[in-house]
């Protein structure tokens, strides 16, 4: 009889490891595989003018997308940050235009707003024990109802200073994209709070595990409070960046940022740390819808299709994380 055979070491982890890998990773090479395929669709997609338009394009997404980053890493949701988005935007125009304040009133004011909108949210969630999908739902409307109370639903057209535009339209060195550039230090800044912070840790903490958080030391509920605020003025900062692009308050214009910043952020929880909301993979996430949107405009696709494909995206993402365990609801 003769001796069994001794497997060589490794064998059986390279199907595991290949997993994990893909994993980790699965959702990065989507997106390398989608820039390559809208690069072979159409020669314009690679050009460095269509390039830098995709990350200009995004740079709102993406400031709103971390902010709503945050509070989903601290186990919350945040549904009203269309709304915030959208009142900020129309403050920010308002305080220009009819109360001739200074661009920078006109910027701090609305994030100020954004924050204790975001606050609210937080001390209804943590003192009455509102679960946060209600407490935000519900203080979307009161945004919205104070955007209409305010601009009485109309959308305020004017010449705003240069200095407001600069936001949207500004180059440093005459080369790099402003907006770009604010998403990227805001993307950078939450990063660290994240991955680097006290905070950040216990923020993370709560998110993954509240009640062990709790036993831990960490007052999970400030944590939670914490994150929906930087939602919060996520959202307005977003909303600002909107109306410099735009050139116009509108009542209504930061409402598409939910469905897409929730995407980007459930696309994220596919990457790098599975089952996790992590700036890094809500980038990815965004990256993602850009190419996306952009390639098919390039491409003539009707604007109704981009609705669908975003909606589909976000059925894939959850639906792939939800039956490998990643993301759970209940």
């Amino acid at each position: 009889m003769s001796a069994p055979t001794a497997a060589m070491p490794g064998t059986h982890d390279r199907p595991a490891r290949h997993t994990q890998f893909l994993s980790r990773y699965g959702t990065v090479l989507a997106a390398a595989l989608i820039f390559v395929g809208f690069a072979l669709a159409t020669g314009k997609f690679v050009s460095a003018t269509n390039i830098a338009n995709i990350l200009v394009q995004v740079s709102v997404l993406m400031v709103v997308s971390s902010g709503l980053t945050i509070a989903v890493a601290s186990g919350e949701f945040d549904l009203s940050v269309g709304e915030v988005a959208s009142l900020a935007g129309v403050l920010s125009a308002g305080l220009m235009v009819w109360a001739g304040l200074p661009v920078i009133i006109a910027i701090l004011a609305p994030m100020l707003v954004g924050l204790i909108i975001g606050t609210i949210s937080g001390l209804l969630v943590t003192r009455l024990r509102i679960p946060s999908l209600i407490a935000t739902l519900a203080m979307g409307p009161i945004a919205l109802g104070i955007n209409y109370a305010y601009d009485g639903g109309d959308s305020i057209y004017a010449a705003f200073p240069d200095t407001f535009y600069y936001i949207a339209t500004g180059r440093l060195f005459g080369v790099v994209p402003v907006p770009s550039v604010i998403a990227l230090v805001v993307v950078a800044v939450n990063y660290v709070l994240l991955n680097r912070s006290r905070l950040g840790r216990a923020i993370v903490a709560t998110g993954a595990n509240i009640q062990a958080a709790r036993l831990s030391g960490i007052r999970v509920n400030r944590c939670r409070l914490i994150a929906l605020a930087l939602s919060g003025l996520g959202a307005a900062m977003g909303g600002i960046m909107l109306t410099a692009r735009l050139g116009t308050g509108q009542p209504g214009a930061g409402e598409p940022y939910l469905l897409d910043s929730l995407t980007a952020v459930f696309l994220g929880m596919t990457a790098f740390k599975p089952g996790r909301a992590t700036v890094q993979g809500t980038l990815v996430g965004v990256v993602i819808i850009g190419m996306l949107d952009n390639g098919l405009n390039l491409l003539g696709a009707p604007f109704y299709l981009q609705n669908e494909v975003r909606g589909l995206v976000m059925i894939a993402a959850v639906s792939l994380a939800v039956l490998r365990g990643e993301i759970r609801f209940f």
